[in-house]
């Protein structure tokens, strides 16, 4: 590491005493990079094993890594913590400004730990933190407002991030988000529920610093390489293009798109919420994160008339991209796309994440349509497929929470159908709800066994779609997904979008981090994804995960996949290689999977 470079220093703030200290950790950094390398170690450090993820002594660390602010699409930061909604590791990224900002304020890391006795929001602005009182933003219902008010009382515009919670995150839903930049989220695994645990109503973050470079003639080199790979690749042209929505037409053809609670993979009105549909009727603009020249954020002008008054009408700008579009959309049998739109900006203003929040009332809507409950369980709210006005109270009602189902519902889909019934069509995968792909079984073992339970962990979404027609035995399953999920712990730790992974493959790495100092080679780093794989996961295990006790959703077996109907033999014989090779080793001194 280049011996100026600031990355290496983490910033701890203490919100329980109101102070704040430095520390330099260039020995976290130059053995793991940064983003999640350095993350899991410093949870390690900071996280008692048997915290309450609600609890004072829970510690959220955002870390960034040596390629943000220096290359493009380098935009994420990663947020890890002990999740309120799985009881385990949870692992947020987000882009927007917050790694930029991070960086210029001349951090590596940020850790957060105790709670505040009052609602506060935190500004960091380069060396000085400064403690406000947030007591007049507590209990606003719109995250939009919040922003707003922030940005009209803090400095550092147009390099500054400010991270905030909506309603949800107060209430403490354990799937509450943490909202930066109106249209980027922390949005898995119950971040928001963790600040508002801490009445930390948000983080803002600038700062001006200098990131220096060891070799800028060389740097400059390799940056115009990355930059011209990215600009000129037909994959990131998608993206900019339609981004994520492209999905829809695609996954509905080839019978892969959730629909109905995943009872189907095709939805008749697919077309009325594609990506193409949307850009031609609604798109208002795209939107980059920092240092991105991609702008795959795409957001809708929505125009609305006010009621009465001819000739007047309200626009609202909503965010959209395919996992909203699946969950909020061919998951509830959208047939409208207004209400679709209305229903997302719904469940970005209180502060949800748009997936856990689209699988819970999939399975409210199938629950209440097979008489497993009730009215009364709802409030008088009747769910249809369909139907936005409903489901837009019944977000409002899972903020609020005012009946026991809702206070269940606000657990996610797992505590619901345990407490009411319905586990038989419950999405959940220890703990966690799936992301918008019933494309095979490479999927479903990703969001079982990856790392925090997401999509993006080993792309078992992608795997599928490559090799349907062909067979693919549980072994070779494993091994390829177990493989991308290491080597993702490197684009993780430097910190890159995913969307560029095409770009960033291991020679470029390489390259590019010579100019910064570090001297890696492609085995290198896949030796240190591999590290940083297993140390995650052992504290994964820590923390009380038990991958023998997890199980498949039924309706994986009952509707078709691309690869036709998956089998439980298969899936559990693929549970048990994934055990026996790369869980139990990780164990040591002679232990079982359970600990004995």
């Amino acid at each position: 590491m280049y011996e100026r470079d600031p990355l290496s220093r983490v910033l701890y703030i203490d919100l329980t005493h109101k102070k704040y200290w430095v520390e330099d950790r260039r020995d976290l950094f130059e053995e793991y990079l940064g983003g999640t390398g350095v993350a899991t170690q410093l949870l390690k450090e900071e996280l008692p094993r048997n915290a309450d993820p609600l609890g004072p002594e829970n510690v959220i660390v955002f870390a960034v890594g040596p390629f943000n602010a220096v290359y493009p699409t380098a935009s994420k930061t990663v947020a890890m913590y002990r999740s309120p909604h799985t009881g385990n590791i949870g692992e947020s990224h987000a882009g927007g400004r917050s790694a930029v900002a991070i960086r210029l304020a001349g951090y590596g890391a940020i850790v957060i730990k105790g709670a505040s006795d009052l609602p506060v929001w935190v500004a960091v602005h380069g060396p000085k933190v400064y403690f406000r009182d947030a007591r007049a933003l507590w209990g606003m219902t719109s995250s939009f407002t919040v922003g707003r008010i922030i940005r009209e009382n803090e400095p550092g515009s147009g390099f500054r991030t400010i991270m905030r919670i909506g309603r949800a995150g107060e209430r403490m839903v354990t799937y509450a988000s943490v909202i930066t930049e109106t249209y980027r989220h922390f949005g898995r695994l119950g971040l928001g529920a963790v600040f508002g645990s801490k009445k930390l109503k948000a983080l803002v973050v600038s700062g001006r610093h200098t990131i220096p470079v060891a070799d800028r003639r060389g740097y400059k080199r390799v940056y115009d390489k990355i930059y011209k790979l990215i600009v000129d690749s037909p994959l990131m042209k998608k993206y900019h293009e339609l981004g994520t929505p492209v999905n829809v037409l695609r996954l509905n053809e080839l019978g892969a798109l959730p629909a109905y609670n995943f009872q189907k993979t095709r939805l008749e009105t697919a077309d009325k919420i594609s990506g193409e549909y949307l850009a031609e009727r609604y798109l208002g603009r795209r939107v980059s994160c920092a240092h991105c020249p991609v702008a795959c954020i795409h957001v809708a002008a929505l125009r609305e008339p006010y009621v009465d008054e001819p000739y007047f009408y309200k626009t609202t700008f909503i965010g959209y991209d395919y996992e909203p579009i699946y969950a909020l959309g061919s998951n509830l049998g959208a047939r409208d796309p207004e209400g679709m739109l209305r229903l997302i900006d719904v469940v970005d203003r209180y502060g949800l994440d748009a997936m856990t929040t689209g699988v819970v009332l999939a399975w409210a809507t199938e629950a209440y349509k097979r008489g497993i409950i009730d009215d009364a369980d709802l409030a008088g709210v009747k769910l249809e497929w369909g139907d936005y006005d409903a489901y837009i109270k019944a977000v409002e009602y899972i903020v609020e929470q005012p009946t026991e189902l809702y206070k269940a519902m606000a657990r996610g889909v797992k505590a619901a159908a345990e407490k009411f019934g319905g586990e038989e069509f419950a999405m959940s995968f220890a703990g966690n709800e799936p992301a918008g792909y019933h494309t095979g079984p490479g999927a479903h073992f990703n969001y079982a066994f990856g790392a925090r339970h997401s999509h993006l962990d080993m792309a078992g979404y992608s795997f599928d779609e490559k090799t349907v027609g062909k067979e693919v035995t549980p072994e070779e399953l494993v091994e390829r997904l177990v493989a991308e999920e290491q080597w993702r712990q490197i684009l993780s730790s430097l910190v890159v979008c995913f969307f560029a992974r095409g770009v960033y493959k291991p020679e470029i790495v390489s390259e590019a981090l010579r100019p910064l100092g570090y001297e890696l080679s492609p085995d290198e780093l896949h030796e240190l994804g591999r590290r940083i794989y297993e140390e995650k996961y052992r504290l994964k295990l820590e923390l009380g995960f038990k991958p023998e006790e997890v199980k498949f959703p039924k309706r994986i077996f009952e509707t078709p996949t691309p690869h036709g109907r998956i089998t439980p033999e298969y899936m559990e014989e693929a549970k048990r290689i994934f055990i026996e090779r790369y869980v139990k080793p990780l164990l040591g001194d002679g232990k079982d999977v359970e600990g004995n």
